[in-house]
């Protein structure tokens, strides 16, 4: 098992350095600009979209996107950065793949991306380890975006150790009724909202035009033959999870369809 040797600076904003650090996959990308992405288990179709977009936008543009392996935004979060641009950080030995449903994507990020924990192998998550992940998630990250939250949830958790770290938070524009915990967040001026996903990465990157490849057209073209899901996922693994939430595709009966 690989140990981090090396100090992280991102990490003393911390209470307390951990002990180790063991990684699997890219070190590297430890050295690339970050933003920590944190959010519900199980968000609306809204929230999953627009954390998709963004995600997908900061990696074109050579952010590496931070989040926690779990389920709902943060496997949003992962897929659309895709593997090759994101770190996860577990709540639990780095030979285990939790939650079980997450088995491919972490163990793809392991082969592409980079997968970071302070347990040992084989040590299974606690409550408390998933309180100490979340804090090195959001040390990692220059500033943190929370795509959906309740209140008294874990994403919260998050929030404290942001607050703590003095660092930016942001979050998605919402409806009355719906992420109370993030509404709340700007109401008290403790968050800003993110109006223009755009305008936001190129304020965080500090470029004056934003990186977007053509890989949309060549998917929307490859997928106007009706080709099987297997195929499509296979050549184009994150276009299509992004392509399915904003309803430019769907799935009969095992074969893809164009929806615009």
């Amino acid at each position: 098992m690989l140990v981090i040797e090396e100090k992280l600076t991102e990490l003393s904003s911390m209470k307390k350095y951990p002990d180790k650090l063991y990684y699997a996959g890219d070190k590297e990308l430890l050295k690339k600009k970050k933003i920590s992405i944190v959010g519900s288990r199980k968000p609306t179709k809204y929230s999953k979209m627009m954390i998709q977009n963004l995600s997908s936008l900061l990696a074109k543009n050579g952010v590496c996107v931070v989040s926690g392996g779990a389920m709902g935004i943060d496997a949003v979060a992962h897929n659309g950065a895709g593997s090759q641009n994101t770190i996860a950080v577990l709540p639990c030995g780095i030979d285990i793949r939790y939650p079980a449903v997450n088995k491919n994507l972490l163990n793809s990020i392991e082969k592409n991306g980079l997968l970071i924990s302070q347990f040992e192998l084989g040590e299974k998550s606690r409550a408390y380890s998933f309180v100490q992940r979340n804090e090195v998630v959001v040390a990692l990250g220059d500033l943190l975006v929370v795509g959906e939250a309740d209140l008294n949830s874990g994403t919260m958790r998050s929030v404290e150790f942001a607050l703590a770290m003095q660092k930016d938070i942001y979050v998605l524009p919402q409806r009355i009724g719906e992420s109370v915990a993030t509404n709340k967040l700007v109401q008290e001026g403790k968050a800003k909202v993110i109006y223009d996903i755009e305008a936001f990465v190129l304020e965080f990157v500090g470029k004056d035009k934003l990186h977007v490849d053509n890989e949309s057209d060549e998917f929307l073209t490859f997928c106007s033959n009706n080709p099987s899901y297997e195929e499509v996922l296979a050549k184009y693994p994150s276009r299509v999870f992004e392509a399915e939430l904003n309803g430019e595709i769907s799935v009969q009966n095992g074969r893809v369809f164009q929806t615009n």
